[in-house]
């Protein structure tokens, strides 16, 4: 399968992407993880106002293989949720970083997607050369 690597997105180690818009961080999960997990059939979600710490998990996606956590690579408040993955778990399978993102975070904090990895970063750690 070829997956997109889009230039705008940075990634963390545990397959979150984060995309910056307007101080405000988009966060998914990049399009080889959700592959990796197979049909996703249940996707839960932190509450939208929920404030969290870095590496606090805020999520879990559930597959017909496994169930997998979600995590914040920076802290913040969740402004928030994609209801349509809540209720609709195949937008993220068929559109993981179109219509298939997660949630919209304010980071309260300094960050930098310095700390994350780039696309070309990301793709050389999870496509096989």
């Amino acid at each position: 399968m070829s997956y997109q690597f889009p230039d705008n997105l940075h990634y963390a180690d545990t397959h979150e992407y984060v995309l910056e818009e307007k101080g405000l961080l988009k966060i998914g999960v990049s399009e080889f993880a959700i592959d990796q997990l197979g049909d996703i059939v249940f996707v839960e979600l932190a509450d939208s106002g929920a404030i969290l710490q870095k590496g606090e998990t805020f999520g879990t996606i559930e597959s017909v293989k496994a169930v997998e956590e979600v995590y914040l690579p920076f802290s913040g408040k969740i402004i928030s949720i994609n209801e349509t993955v809540v209720d609709n778990p195949e937008v993220l399978q068929n559109d993981p970083i179109g219509e298939g993102w997660l949630v919209i975070f304010d980071p309260l904090s300094t960050f930098s997607m310095d700390d994350l990895m780039t696309s070309e970063q990301y793709k050389s750690k999870v496509v096989p050369k």
